[in-house]
């Protein structure tokens, strides 16, 4: 072998070995400690509450994100799934791999925040715009599941739970479709399953602020109609 051969394999070894090494180390959210929320009823909740999430995914594309409506399901062992469908003609699902590491977005209210909600701005004027928001991140291993028990499970907790939630008075049902047509639509979706190894949760509430500044802008949010973030922040 080479001297010029010999040095091309070590290269490609160390190159090798720091996509691996990049490839696993965890990456997290700047998340300042006044705003981190470590709580799994909180979290689930706010899943739950705002199921549309926004799926990120990488393939040999590179990035691709699809916003999709999320069921969290929790096993009897603890194991959390996020389970979702899309569109036979969408290209993600062949593009990702099994078992290949997601992330996934869940957004609930947000708004921005005047300075000059502050009583200690109209002092200082020491104060500047800001965004208040709550999110959470899930970090998991995704699996296509291209089979119609699977798909059809997906659609009918999704129904449930939606026409319960919005259509409480006449929810429609899946046995409300033709059977030939019911079939169609289910062949042309495929189905996702997520592993949940890790959820990150930031609720950024003006909790680094003097509370008579955070219930100044809570007032104002009130005004304008954006009750339930105005509701979150008033929380402990």
């Amino acid at each position: 072998m080479s001297v010029r051969s010999l040095h091309d394999g070590i290269n490609k070894l160390i190159e090798a070995h720091s996509f691996l090494r990049h490839s696993l180390q965890q990456v997290f959210m700047y998340n300042p400690c006044h705003f981190k929320v470590d709580d799994p009823t909180a979290l689930h909740a706010l899943i739950q509450a705002h199921p549309l999430g926004c799926l990120v995914t990488h393939s040999d594309s590179g990035l691709d994100a699809n916003h999709l409506p999320f069921e969290l399901l929790q096993d009897e062992d603890g194991v959390l799934r996020l389970i979702a469908h899309v569109a036979r003609a969408n290209p993600v699902w062949q593009q990702i791999r099994d078992d290949s590491s997601v992330l996934v977005i869940f957004r609930a209210e947000q708004a921005y925040i005047s300075p000059n909600w502050y009583p200690s701005k109209h002092e200082s004027h020491e104060q500047v715009p800001t965004w208040n928001y709550r999110v959470v991140h899930a970090h998991g291993r995704i699996g296509v599941r291209d089979d119609e028990k699977f798909v059809r499970g997906v659609v009918g907790r999704l129904t449930r739970r939606h026409e319960a939630r919005n259509n409480a008075q006449a929810p429609w049902k899946m046995s409300d479709a033709p059977p030939d047509y019911l079939q169609r639509m289910l062949g042309a979706i495929v189905g996702l399953e997520i592993t949940v190894d890790r959820l990150e949760a930031k609720f950024k509430l003006s909790q680094n602020k003097q509370q008579r500044d955070r219930l100044g802008a809570v007032q104002a949010l009130e005004q304008l109609g954006q009750l339930d973030l105005a509701r979150s922040m008033r929380l402990p």
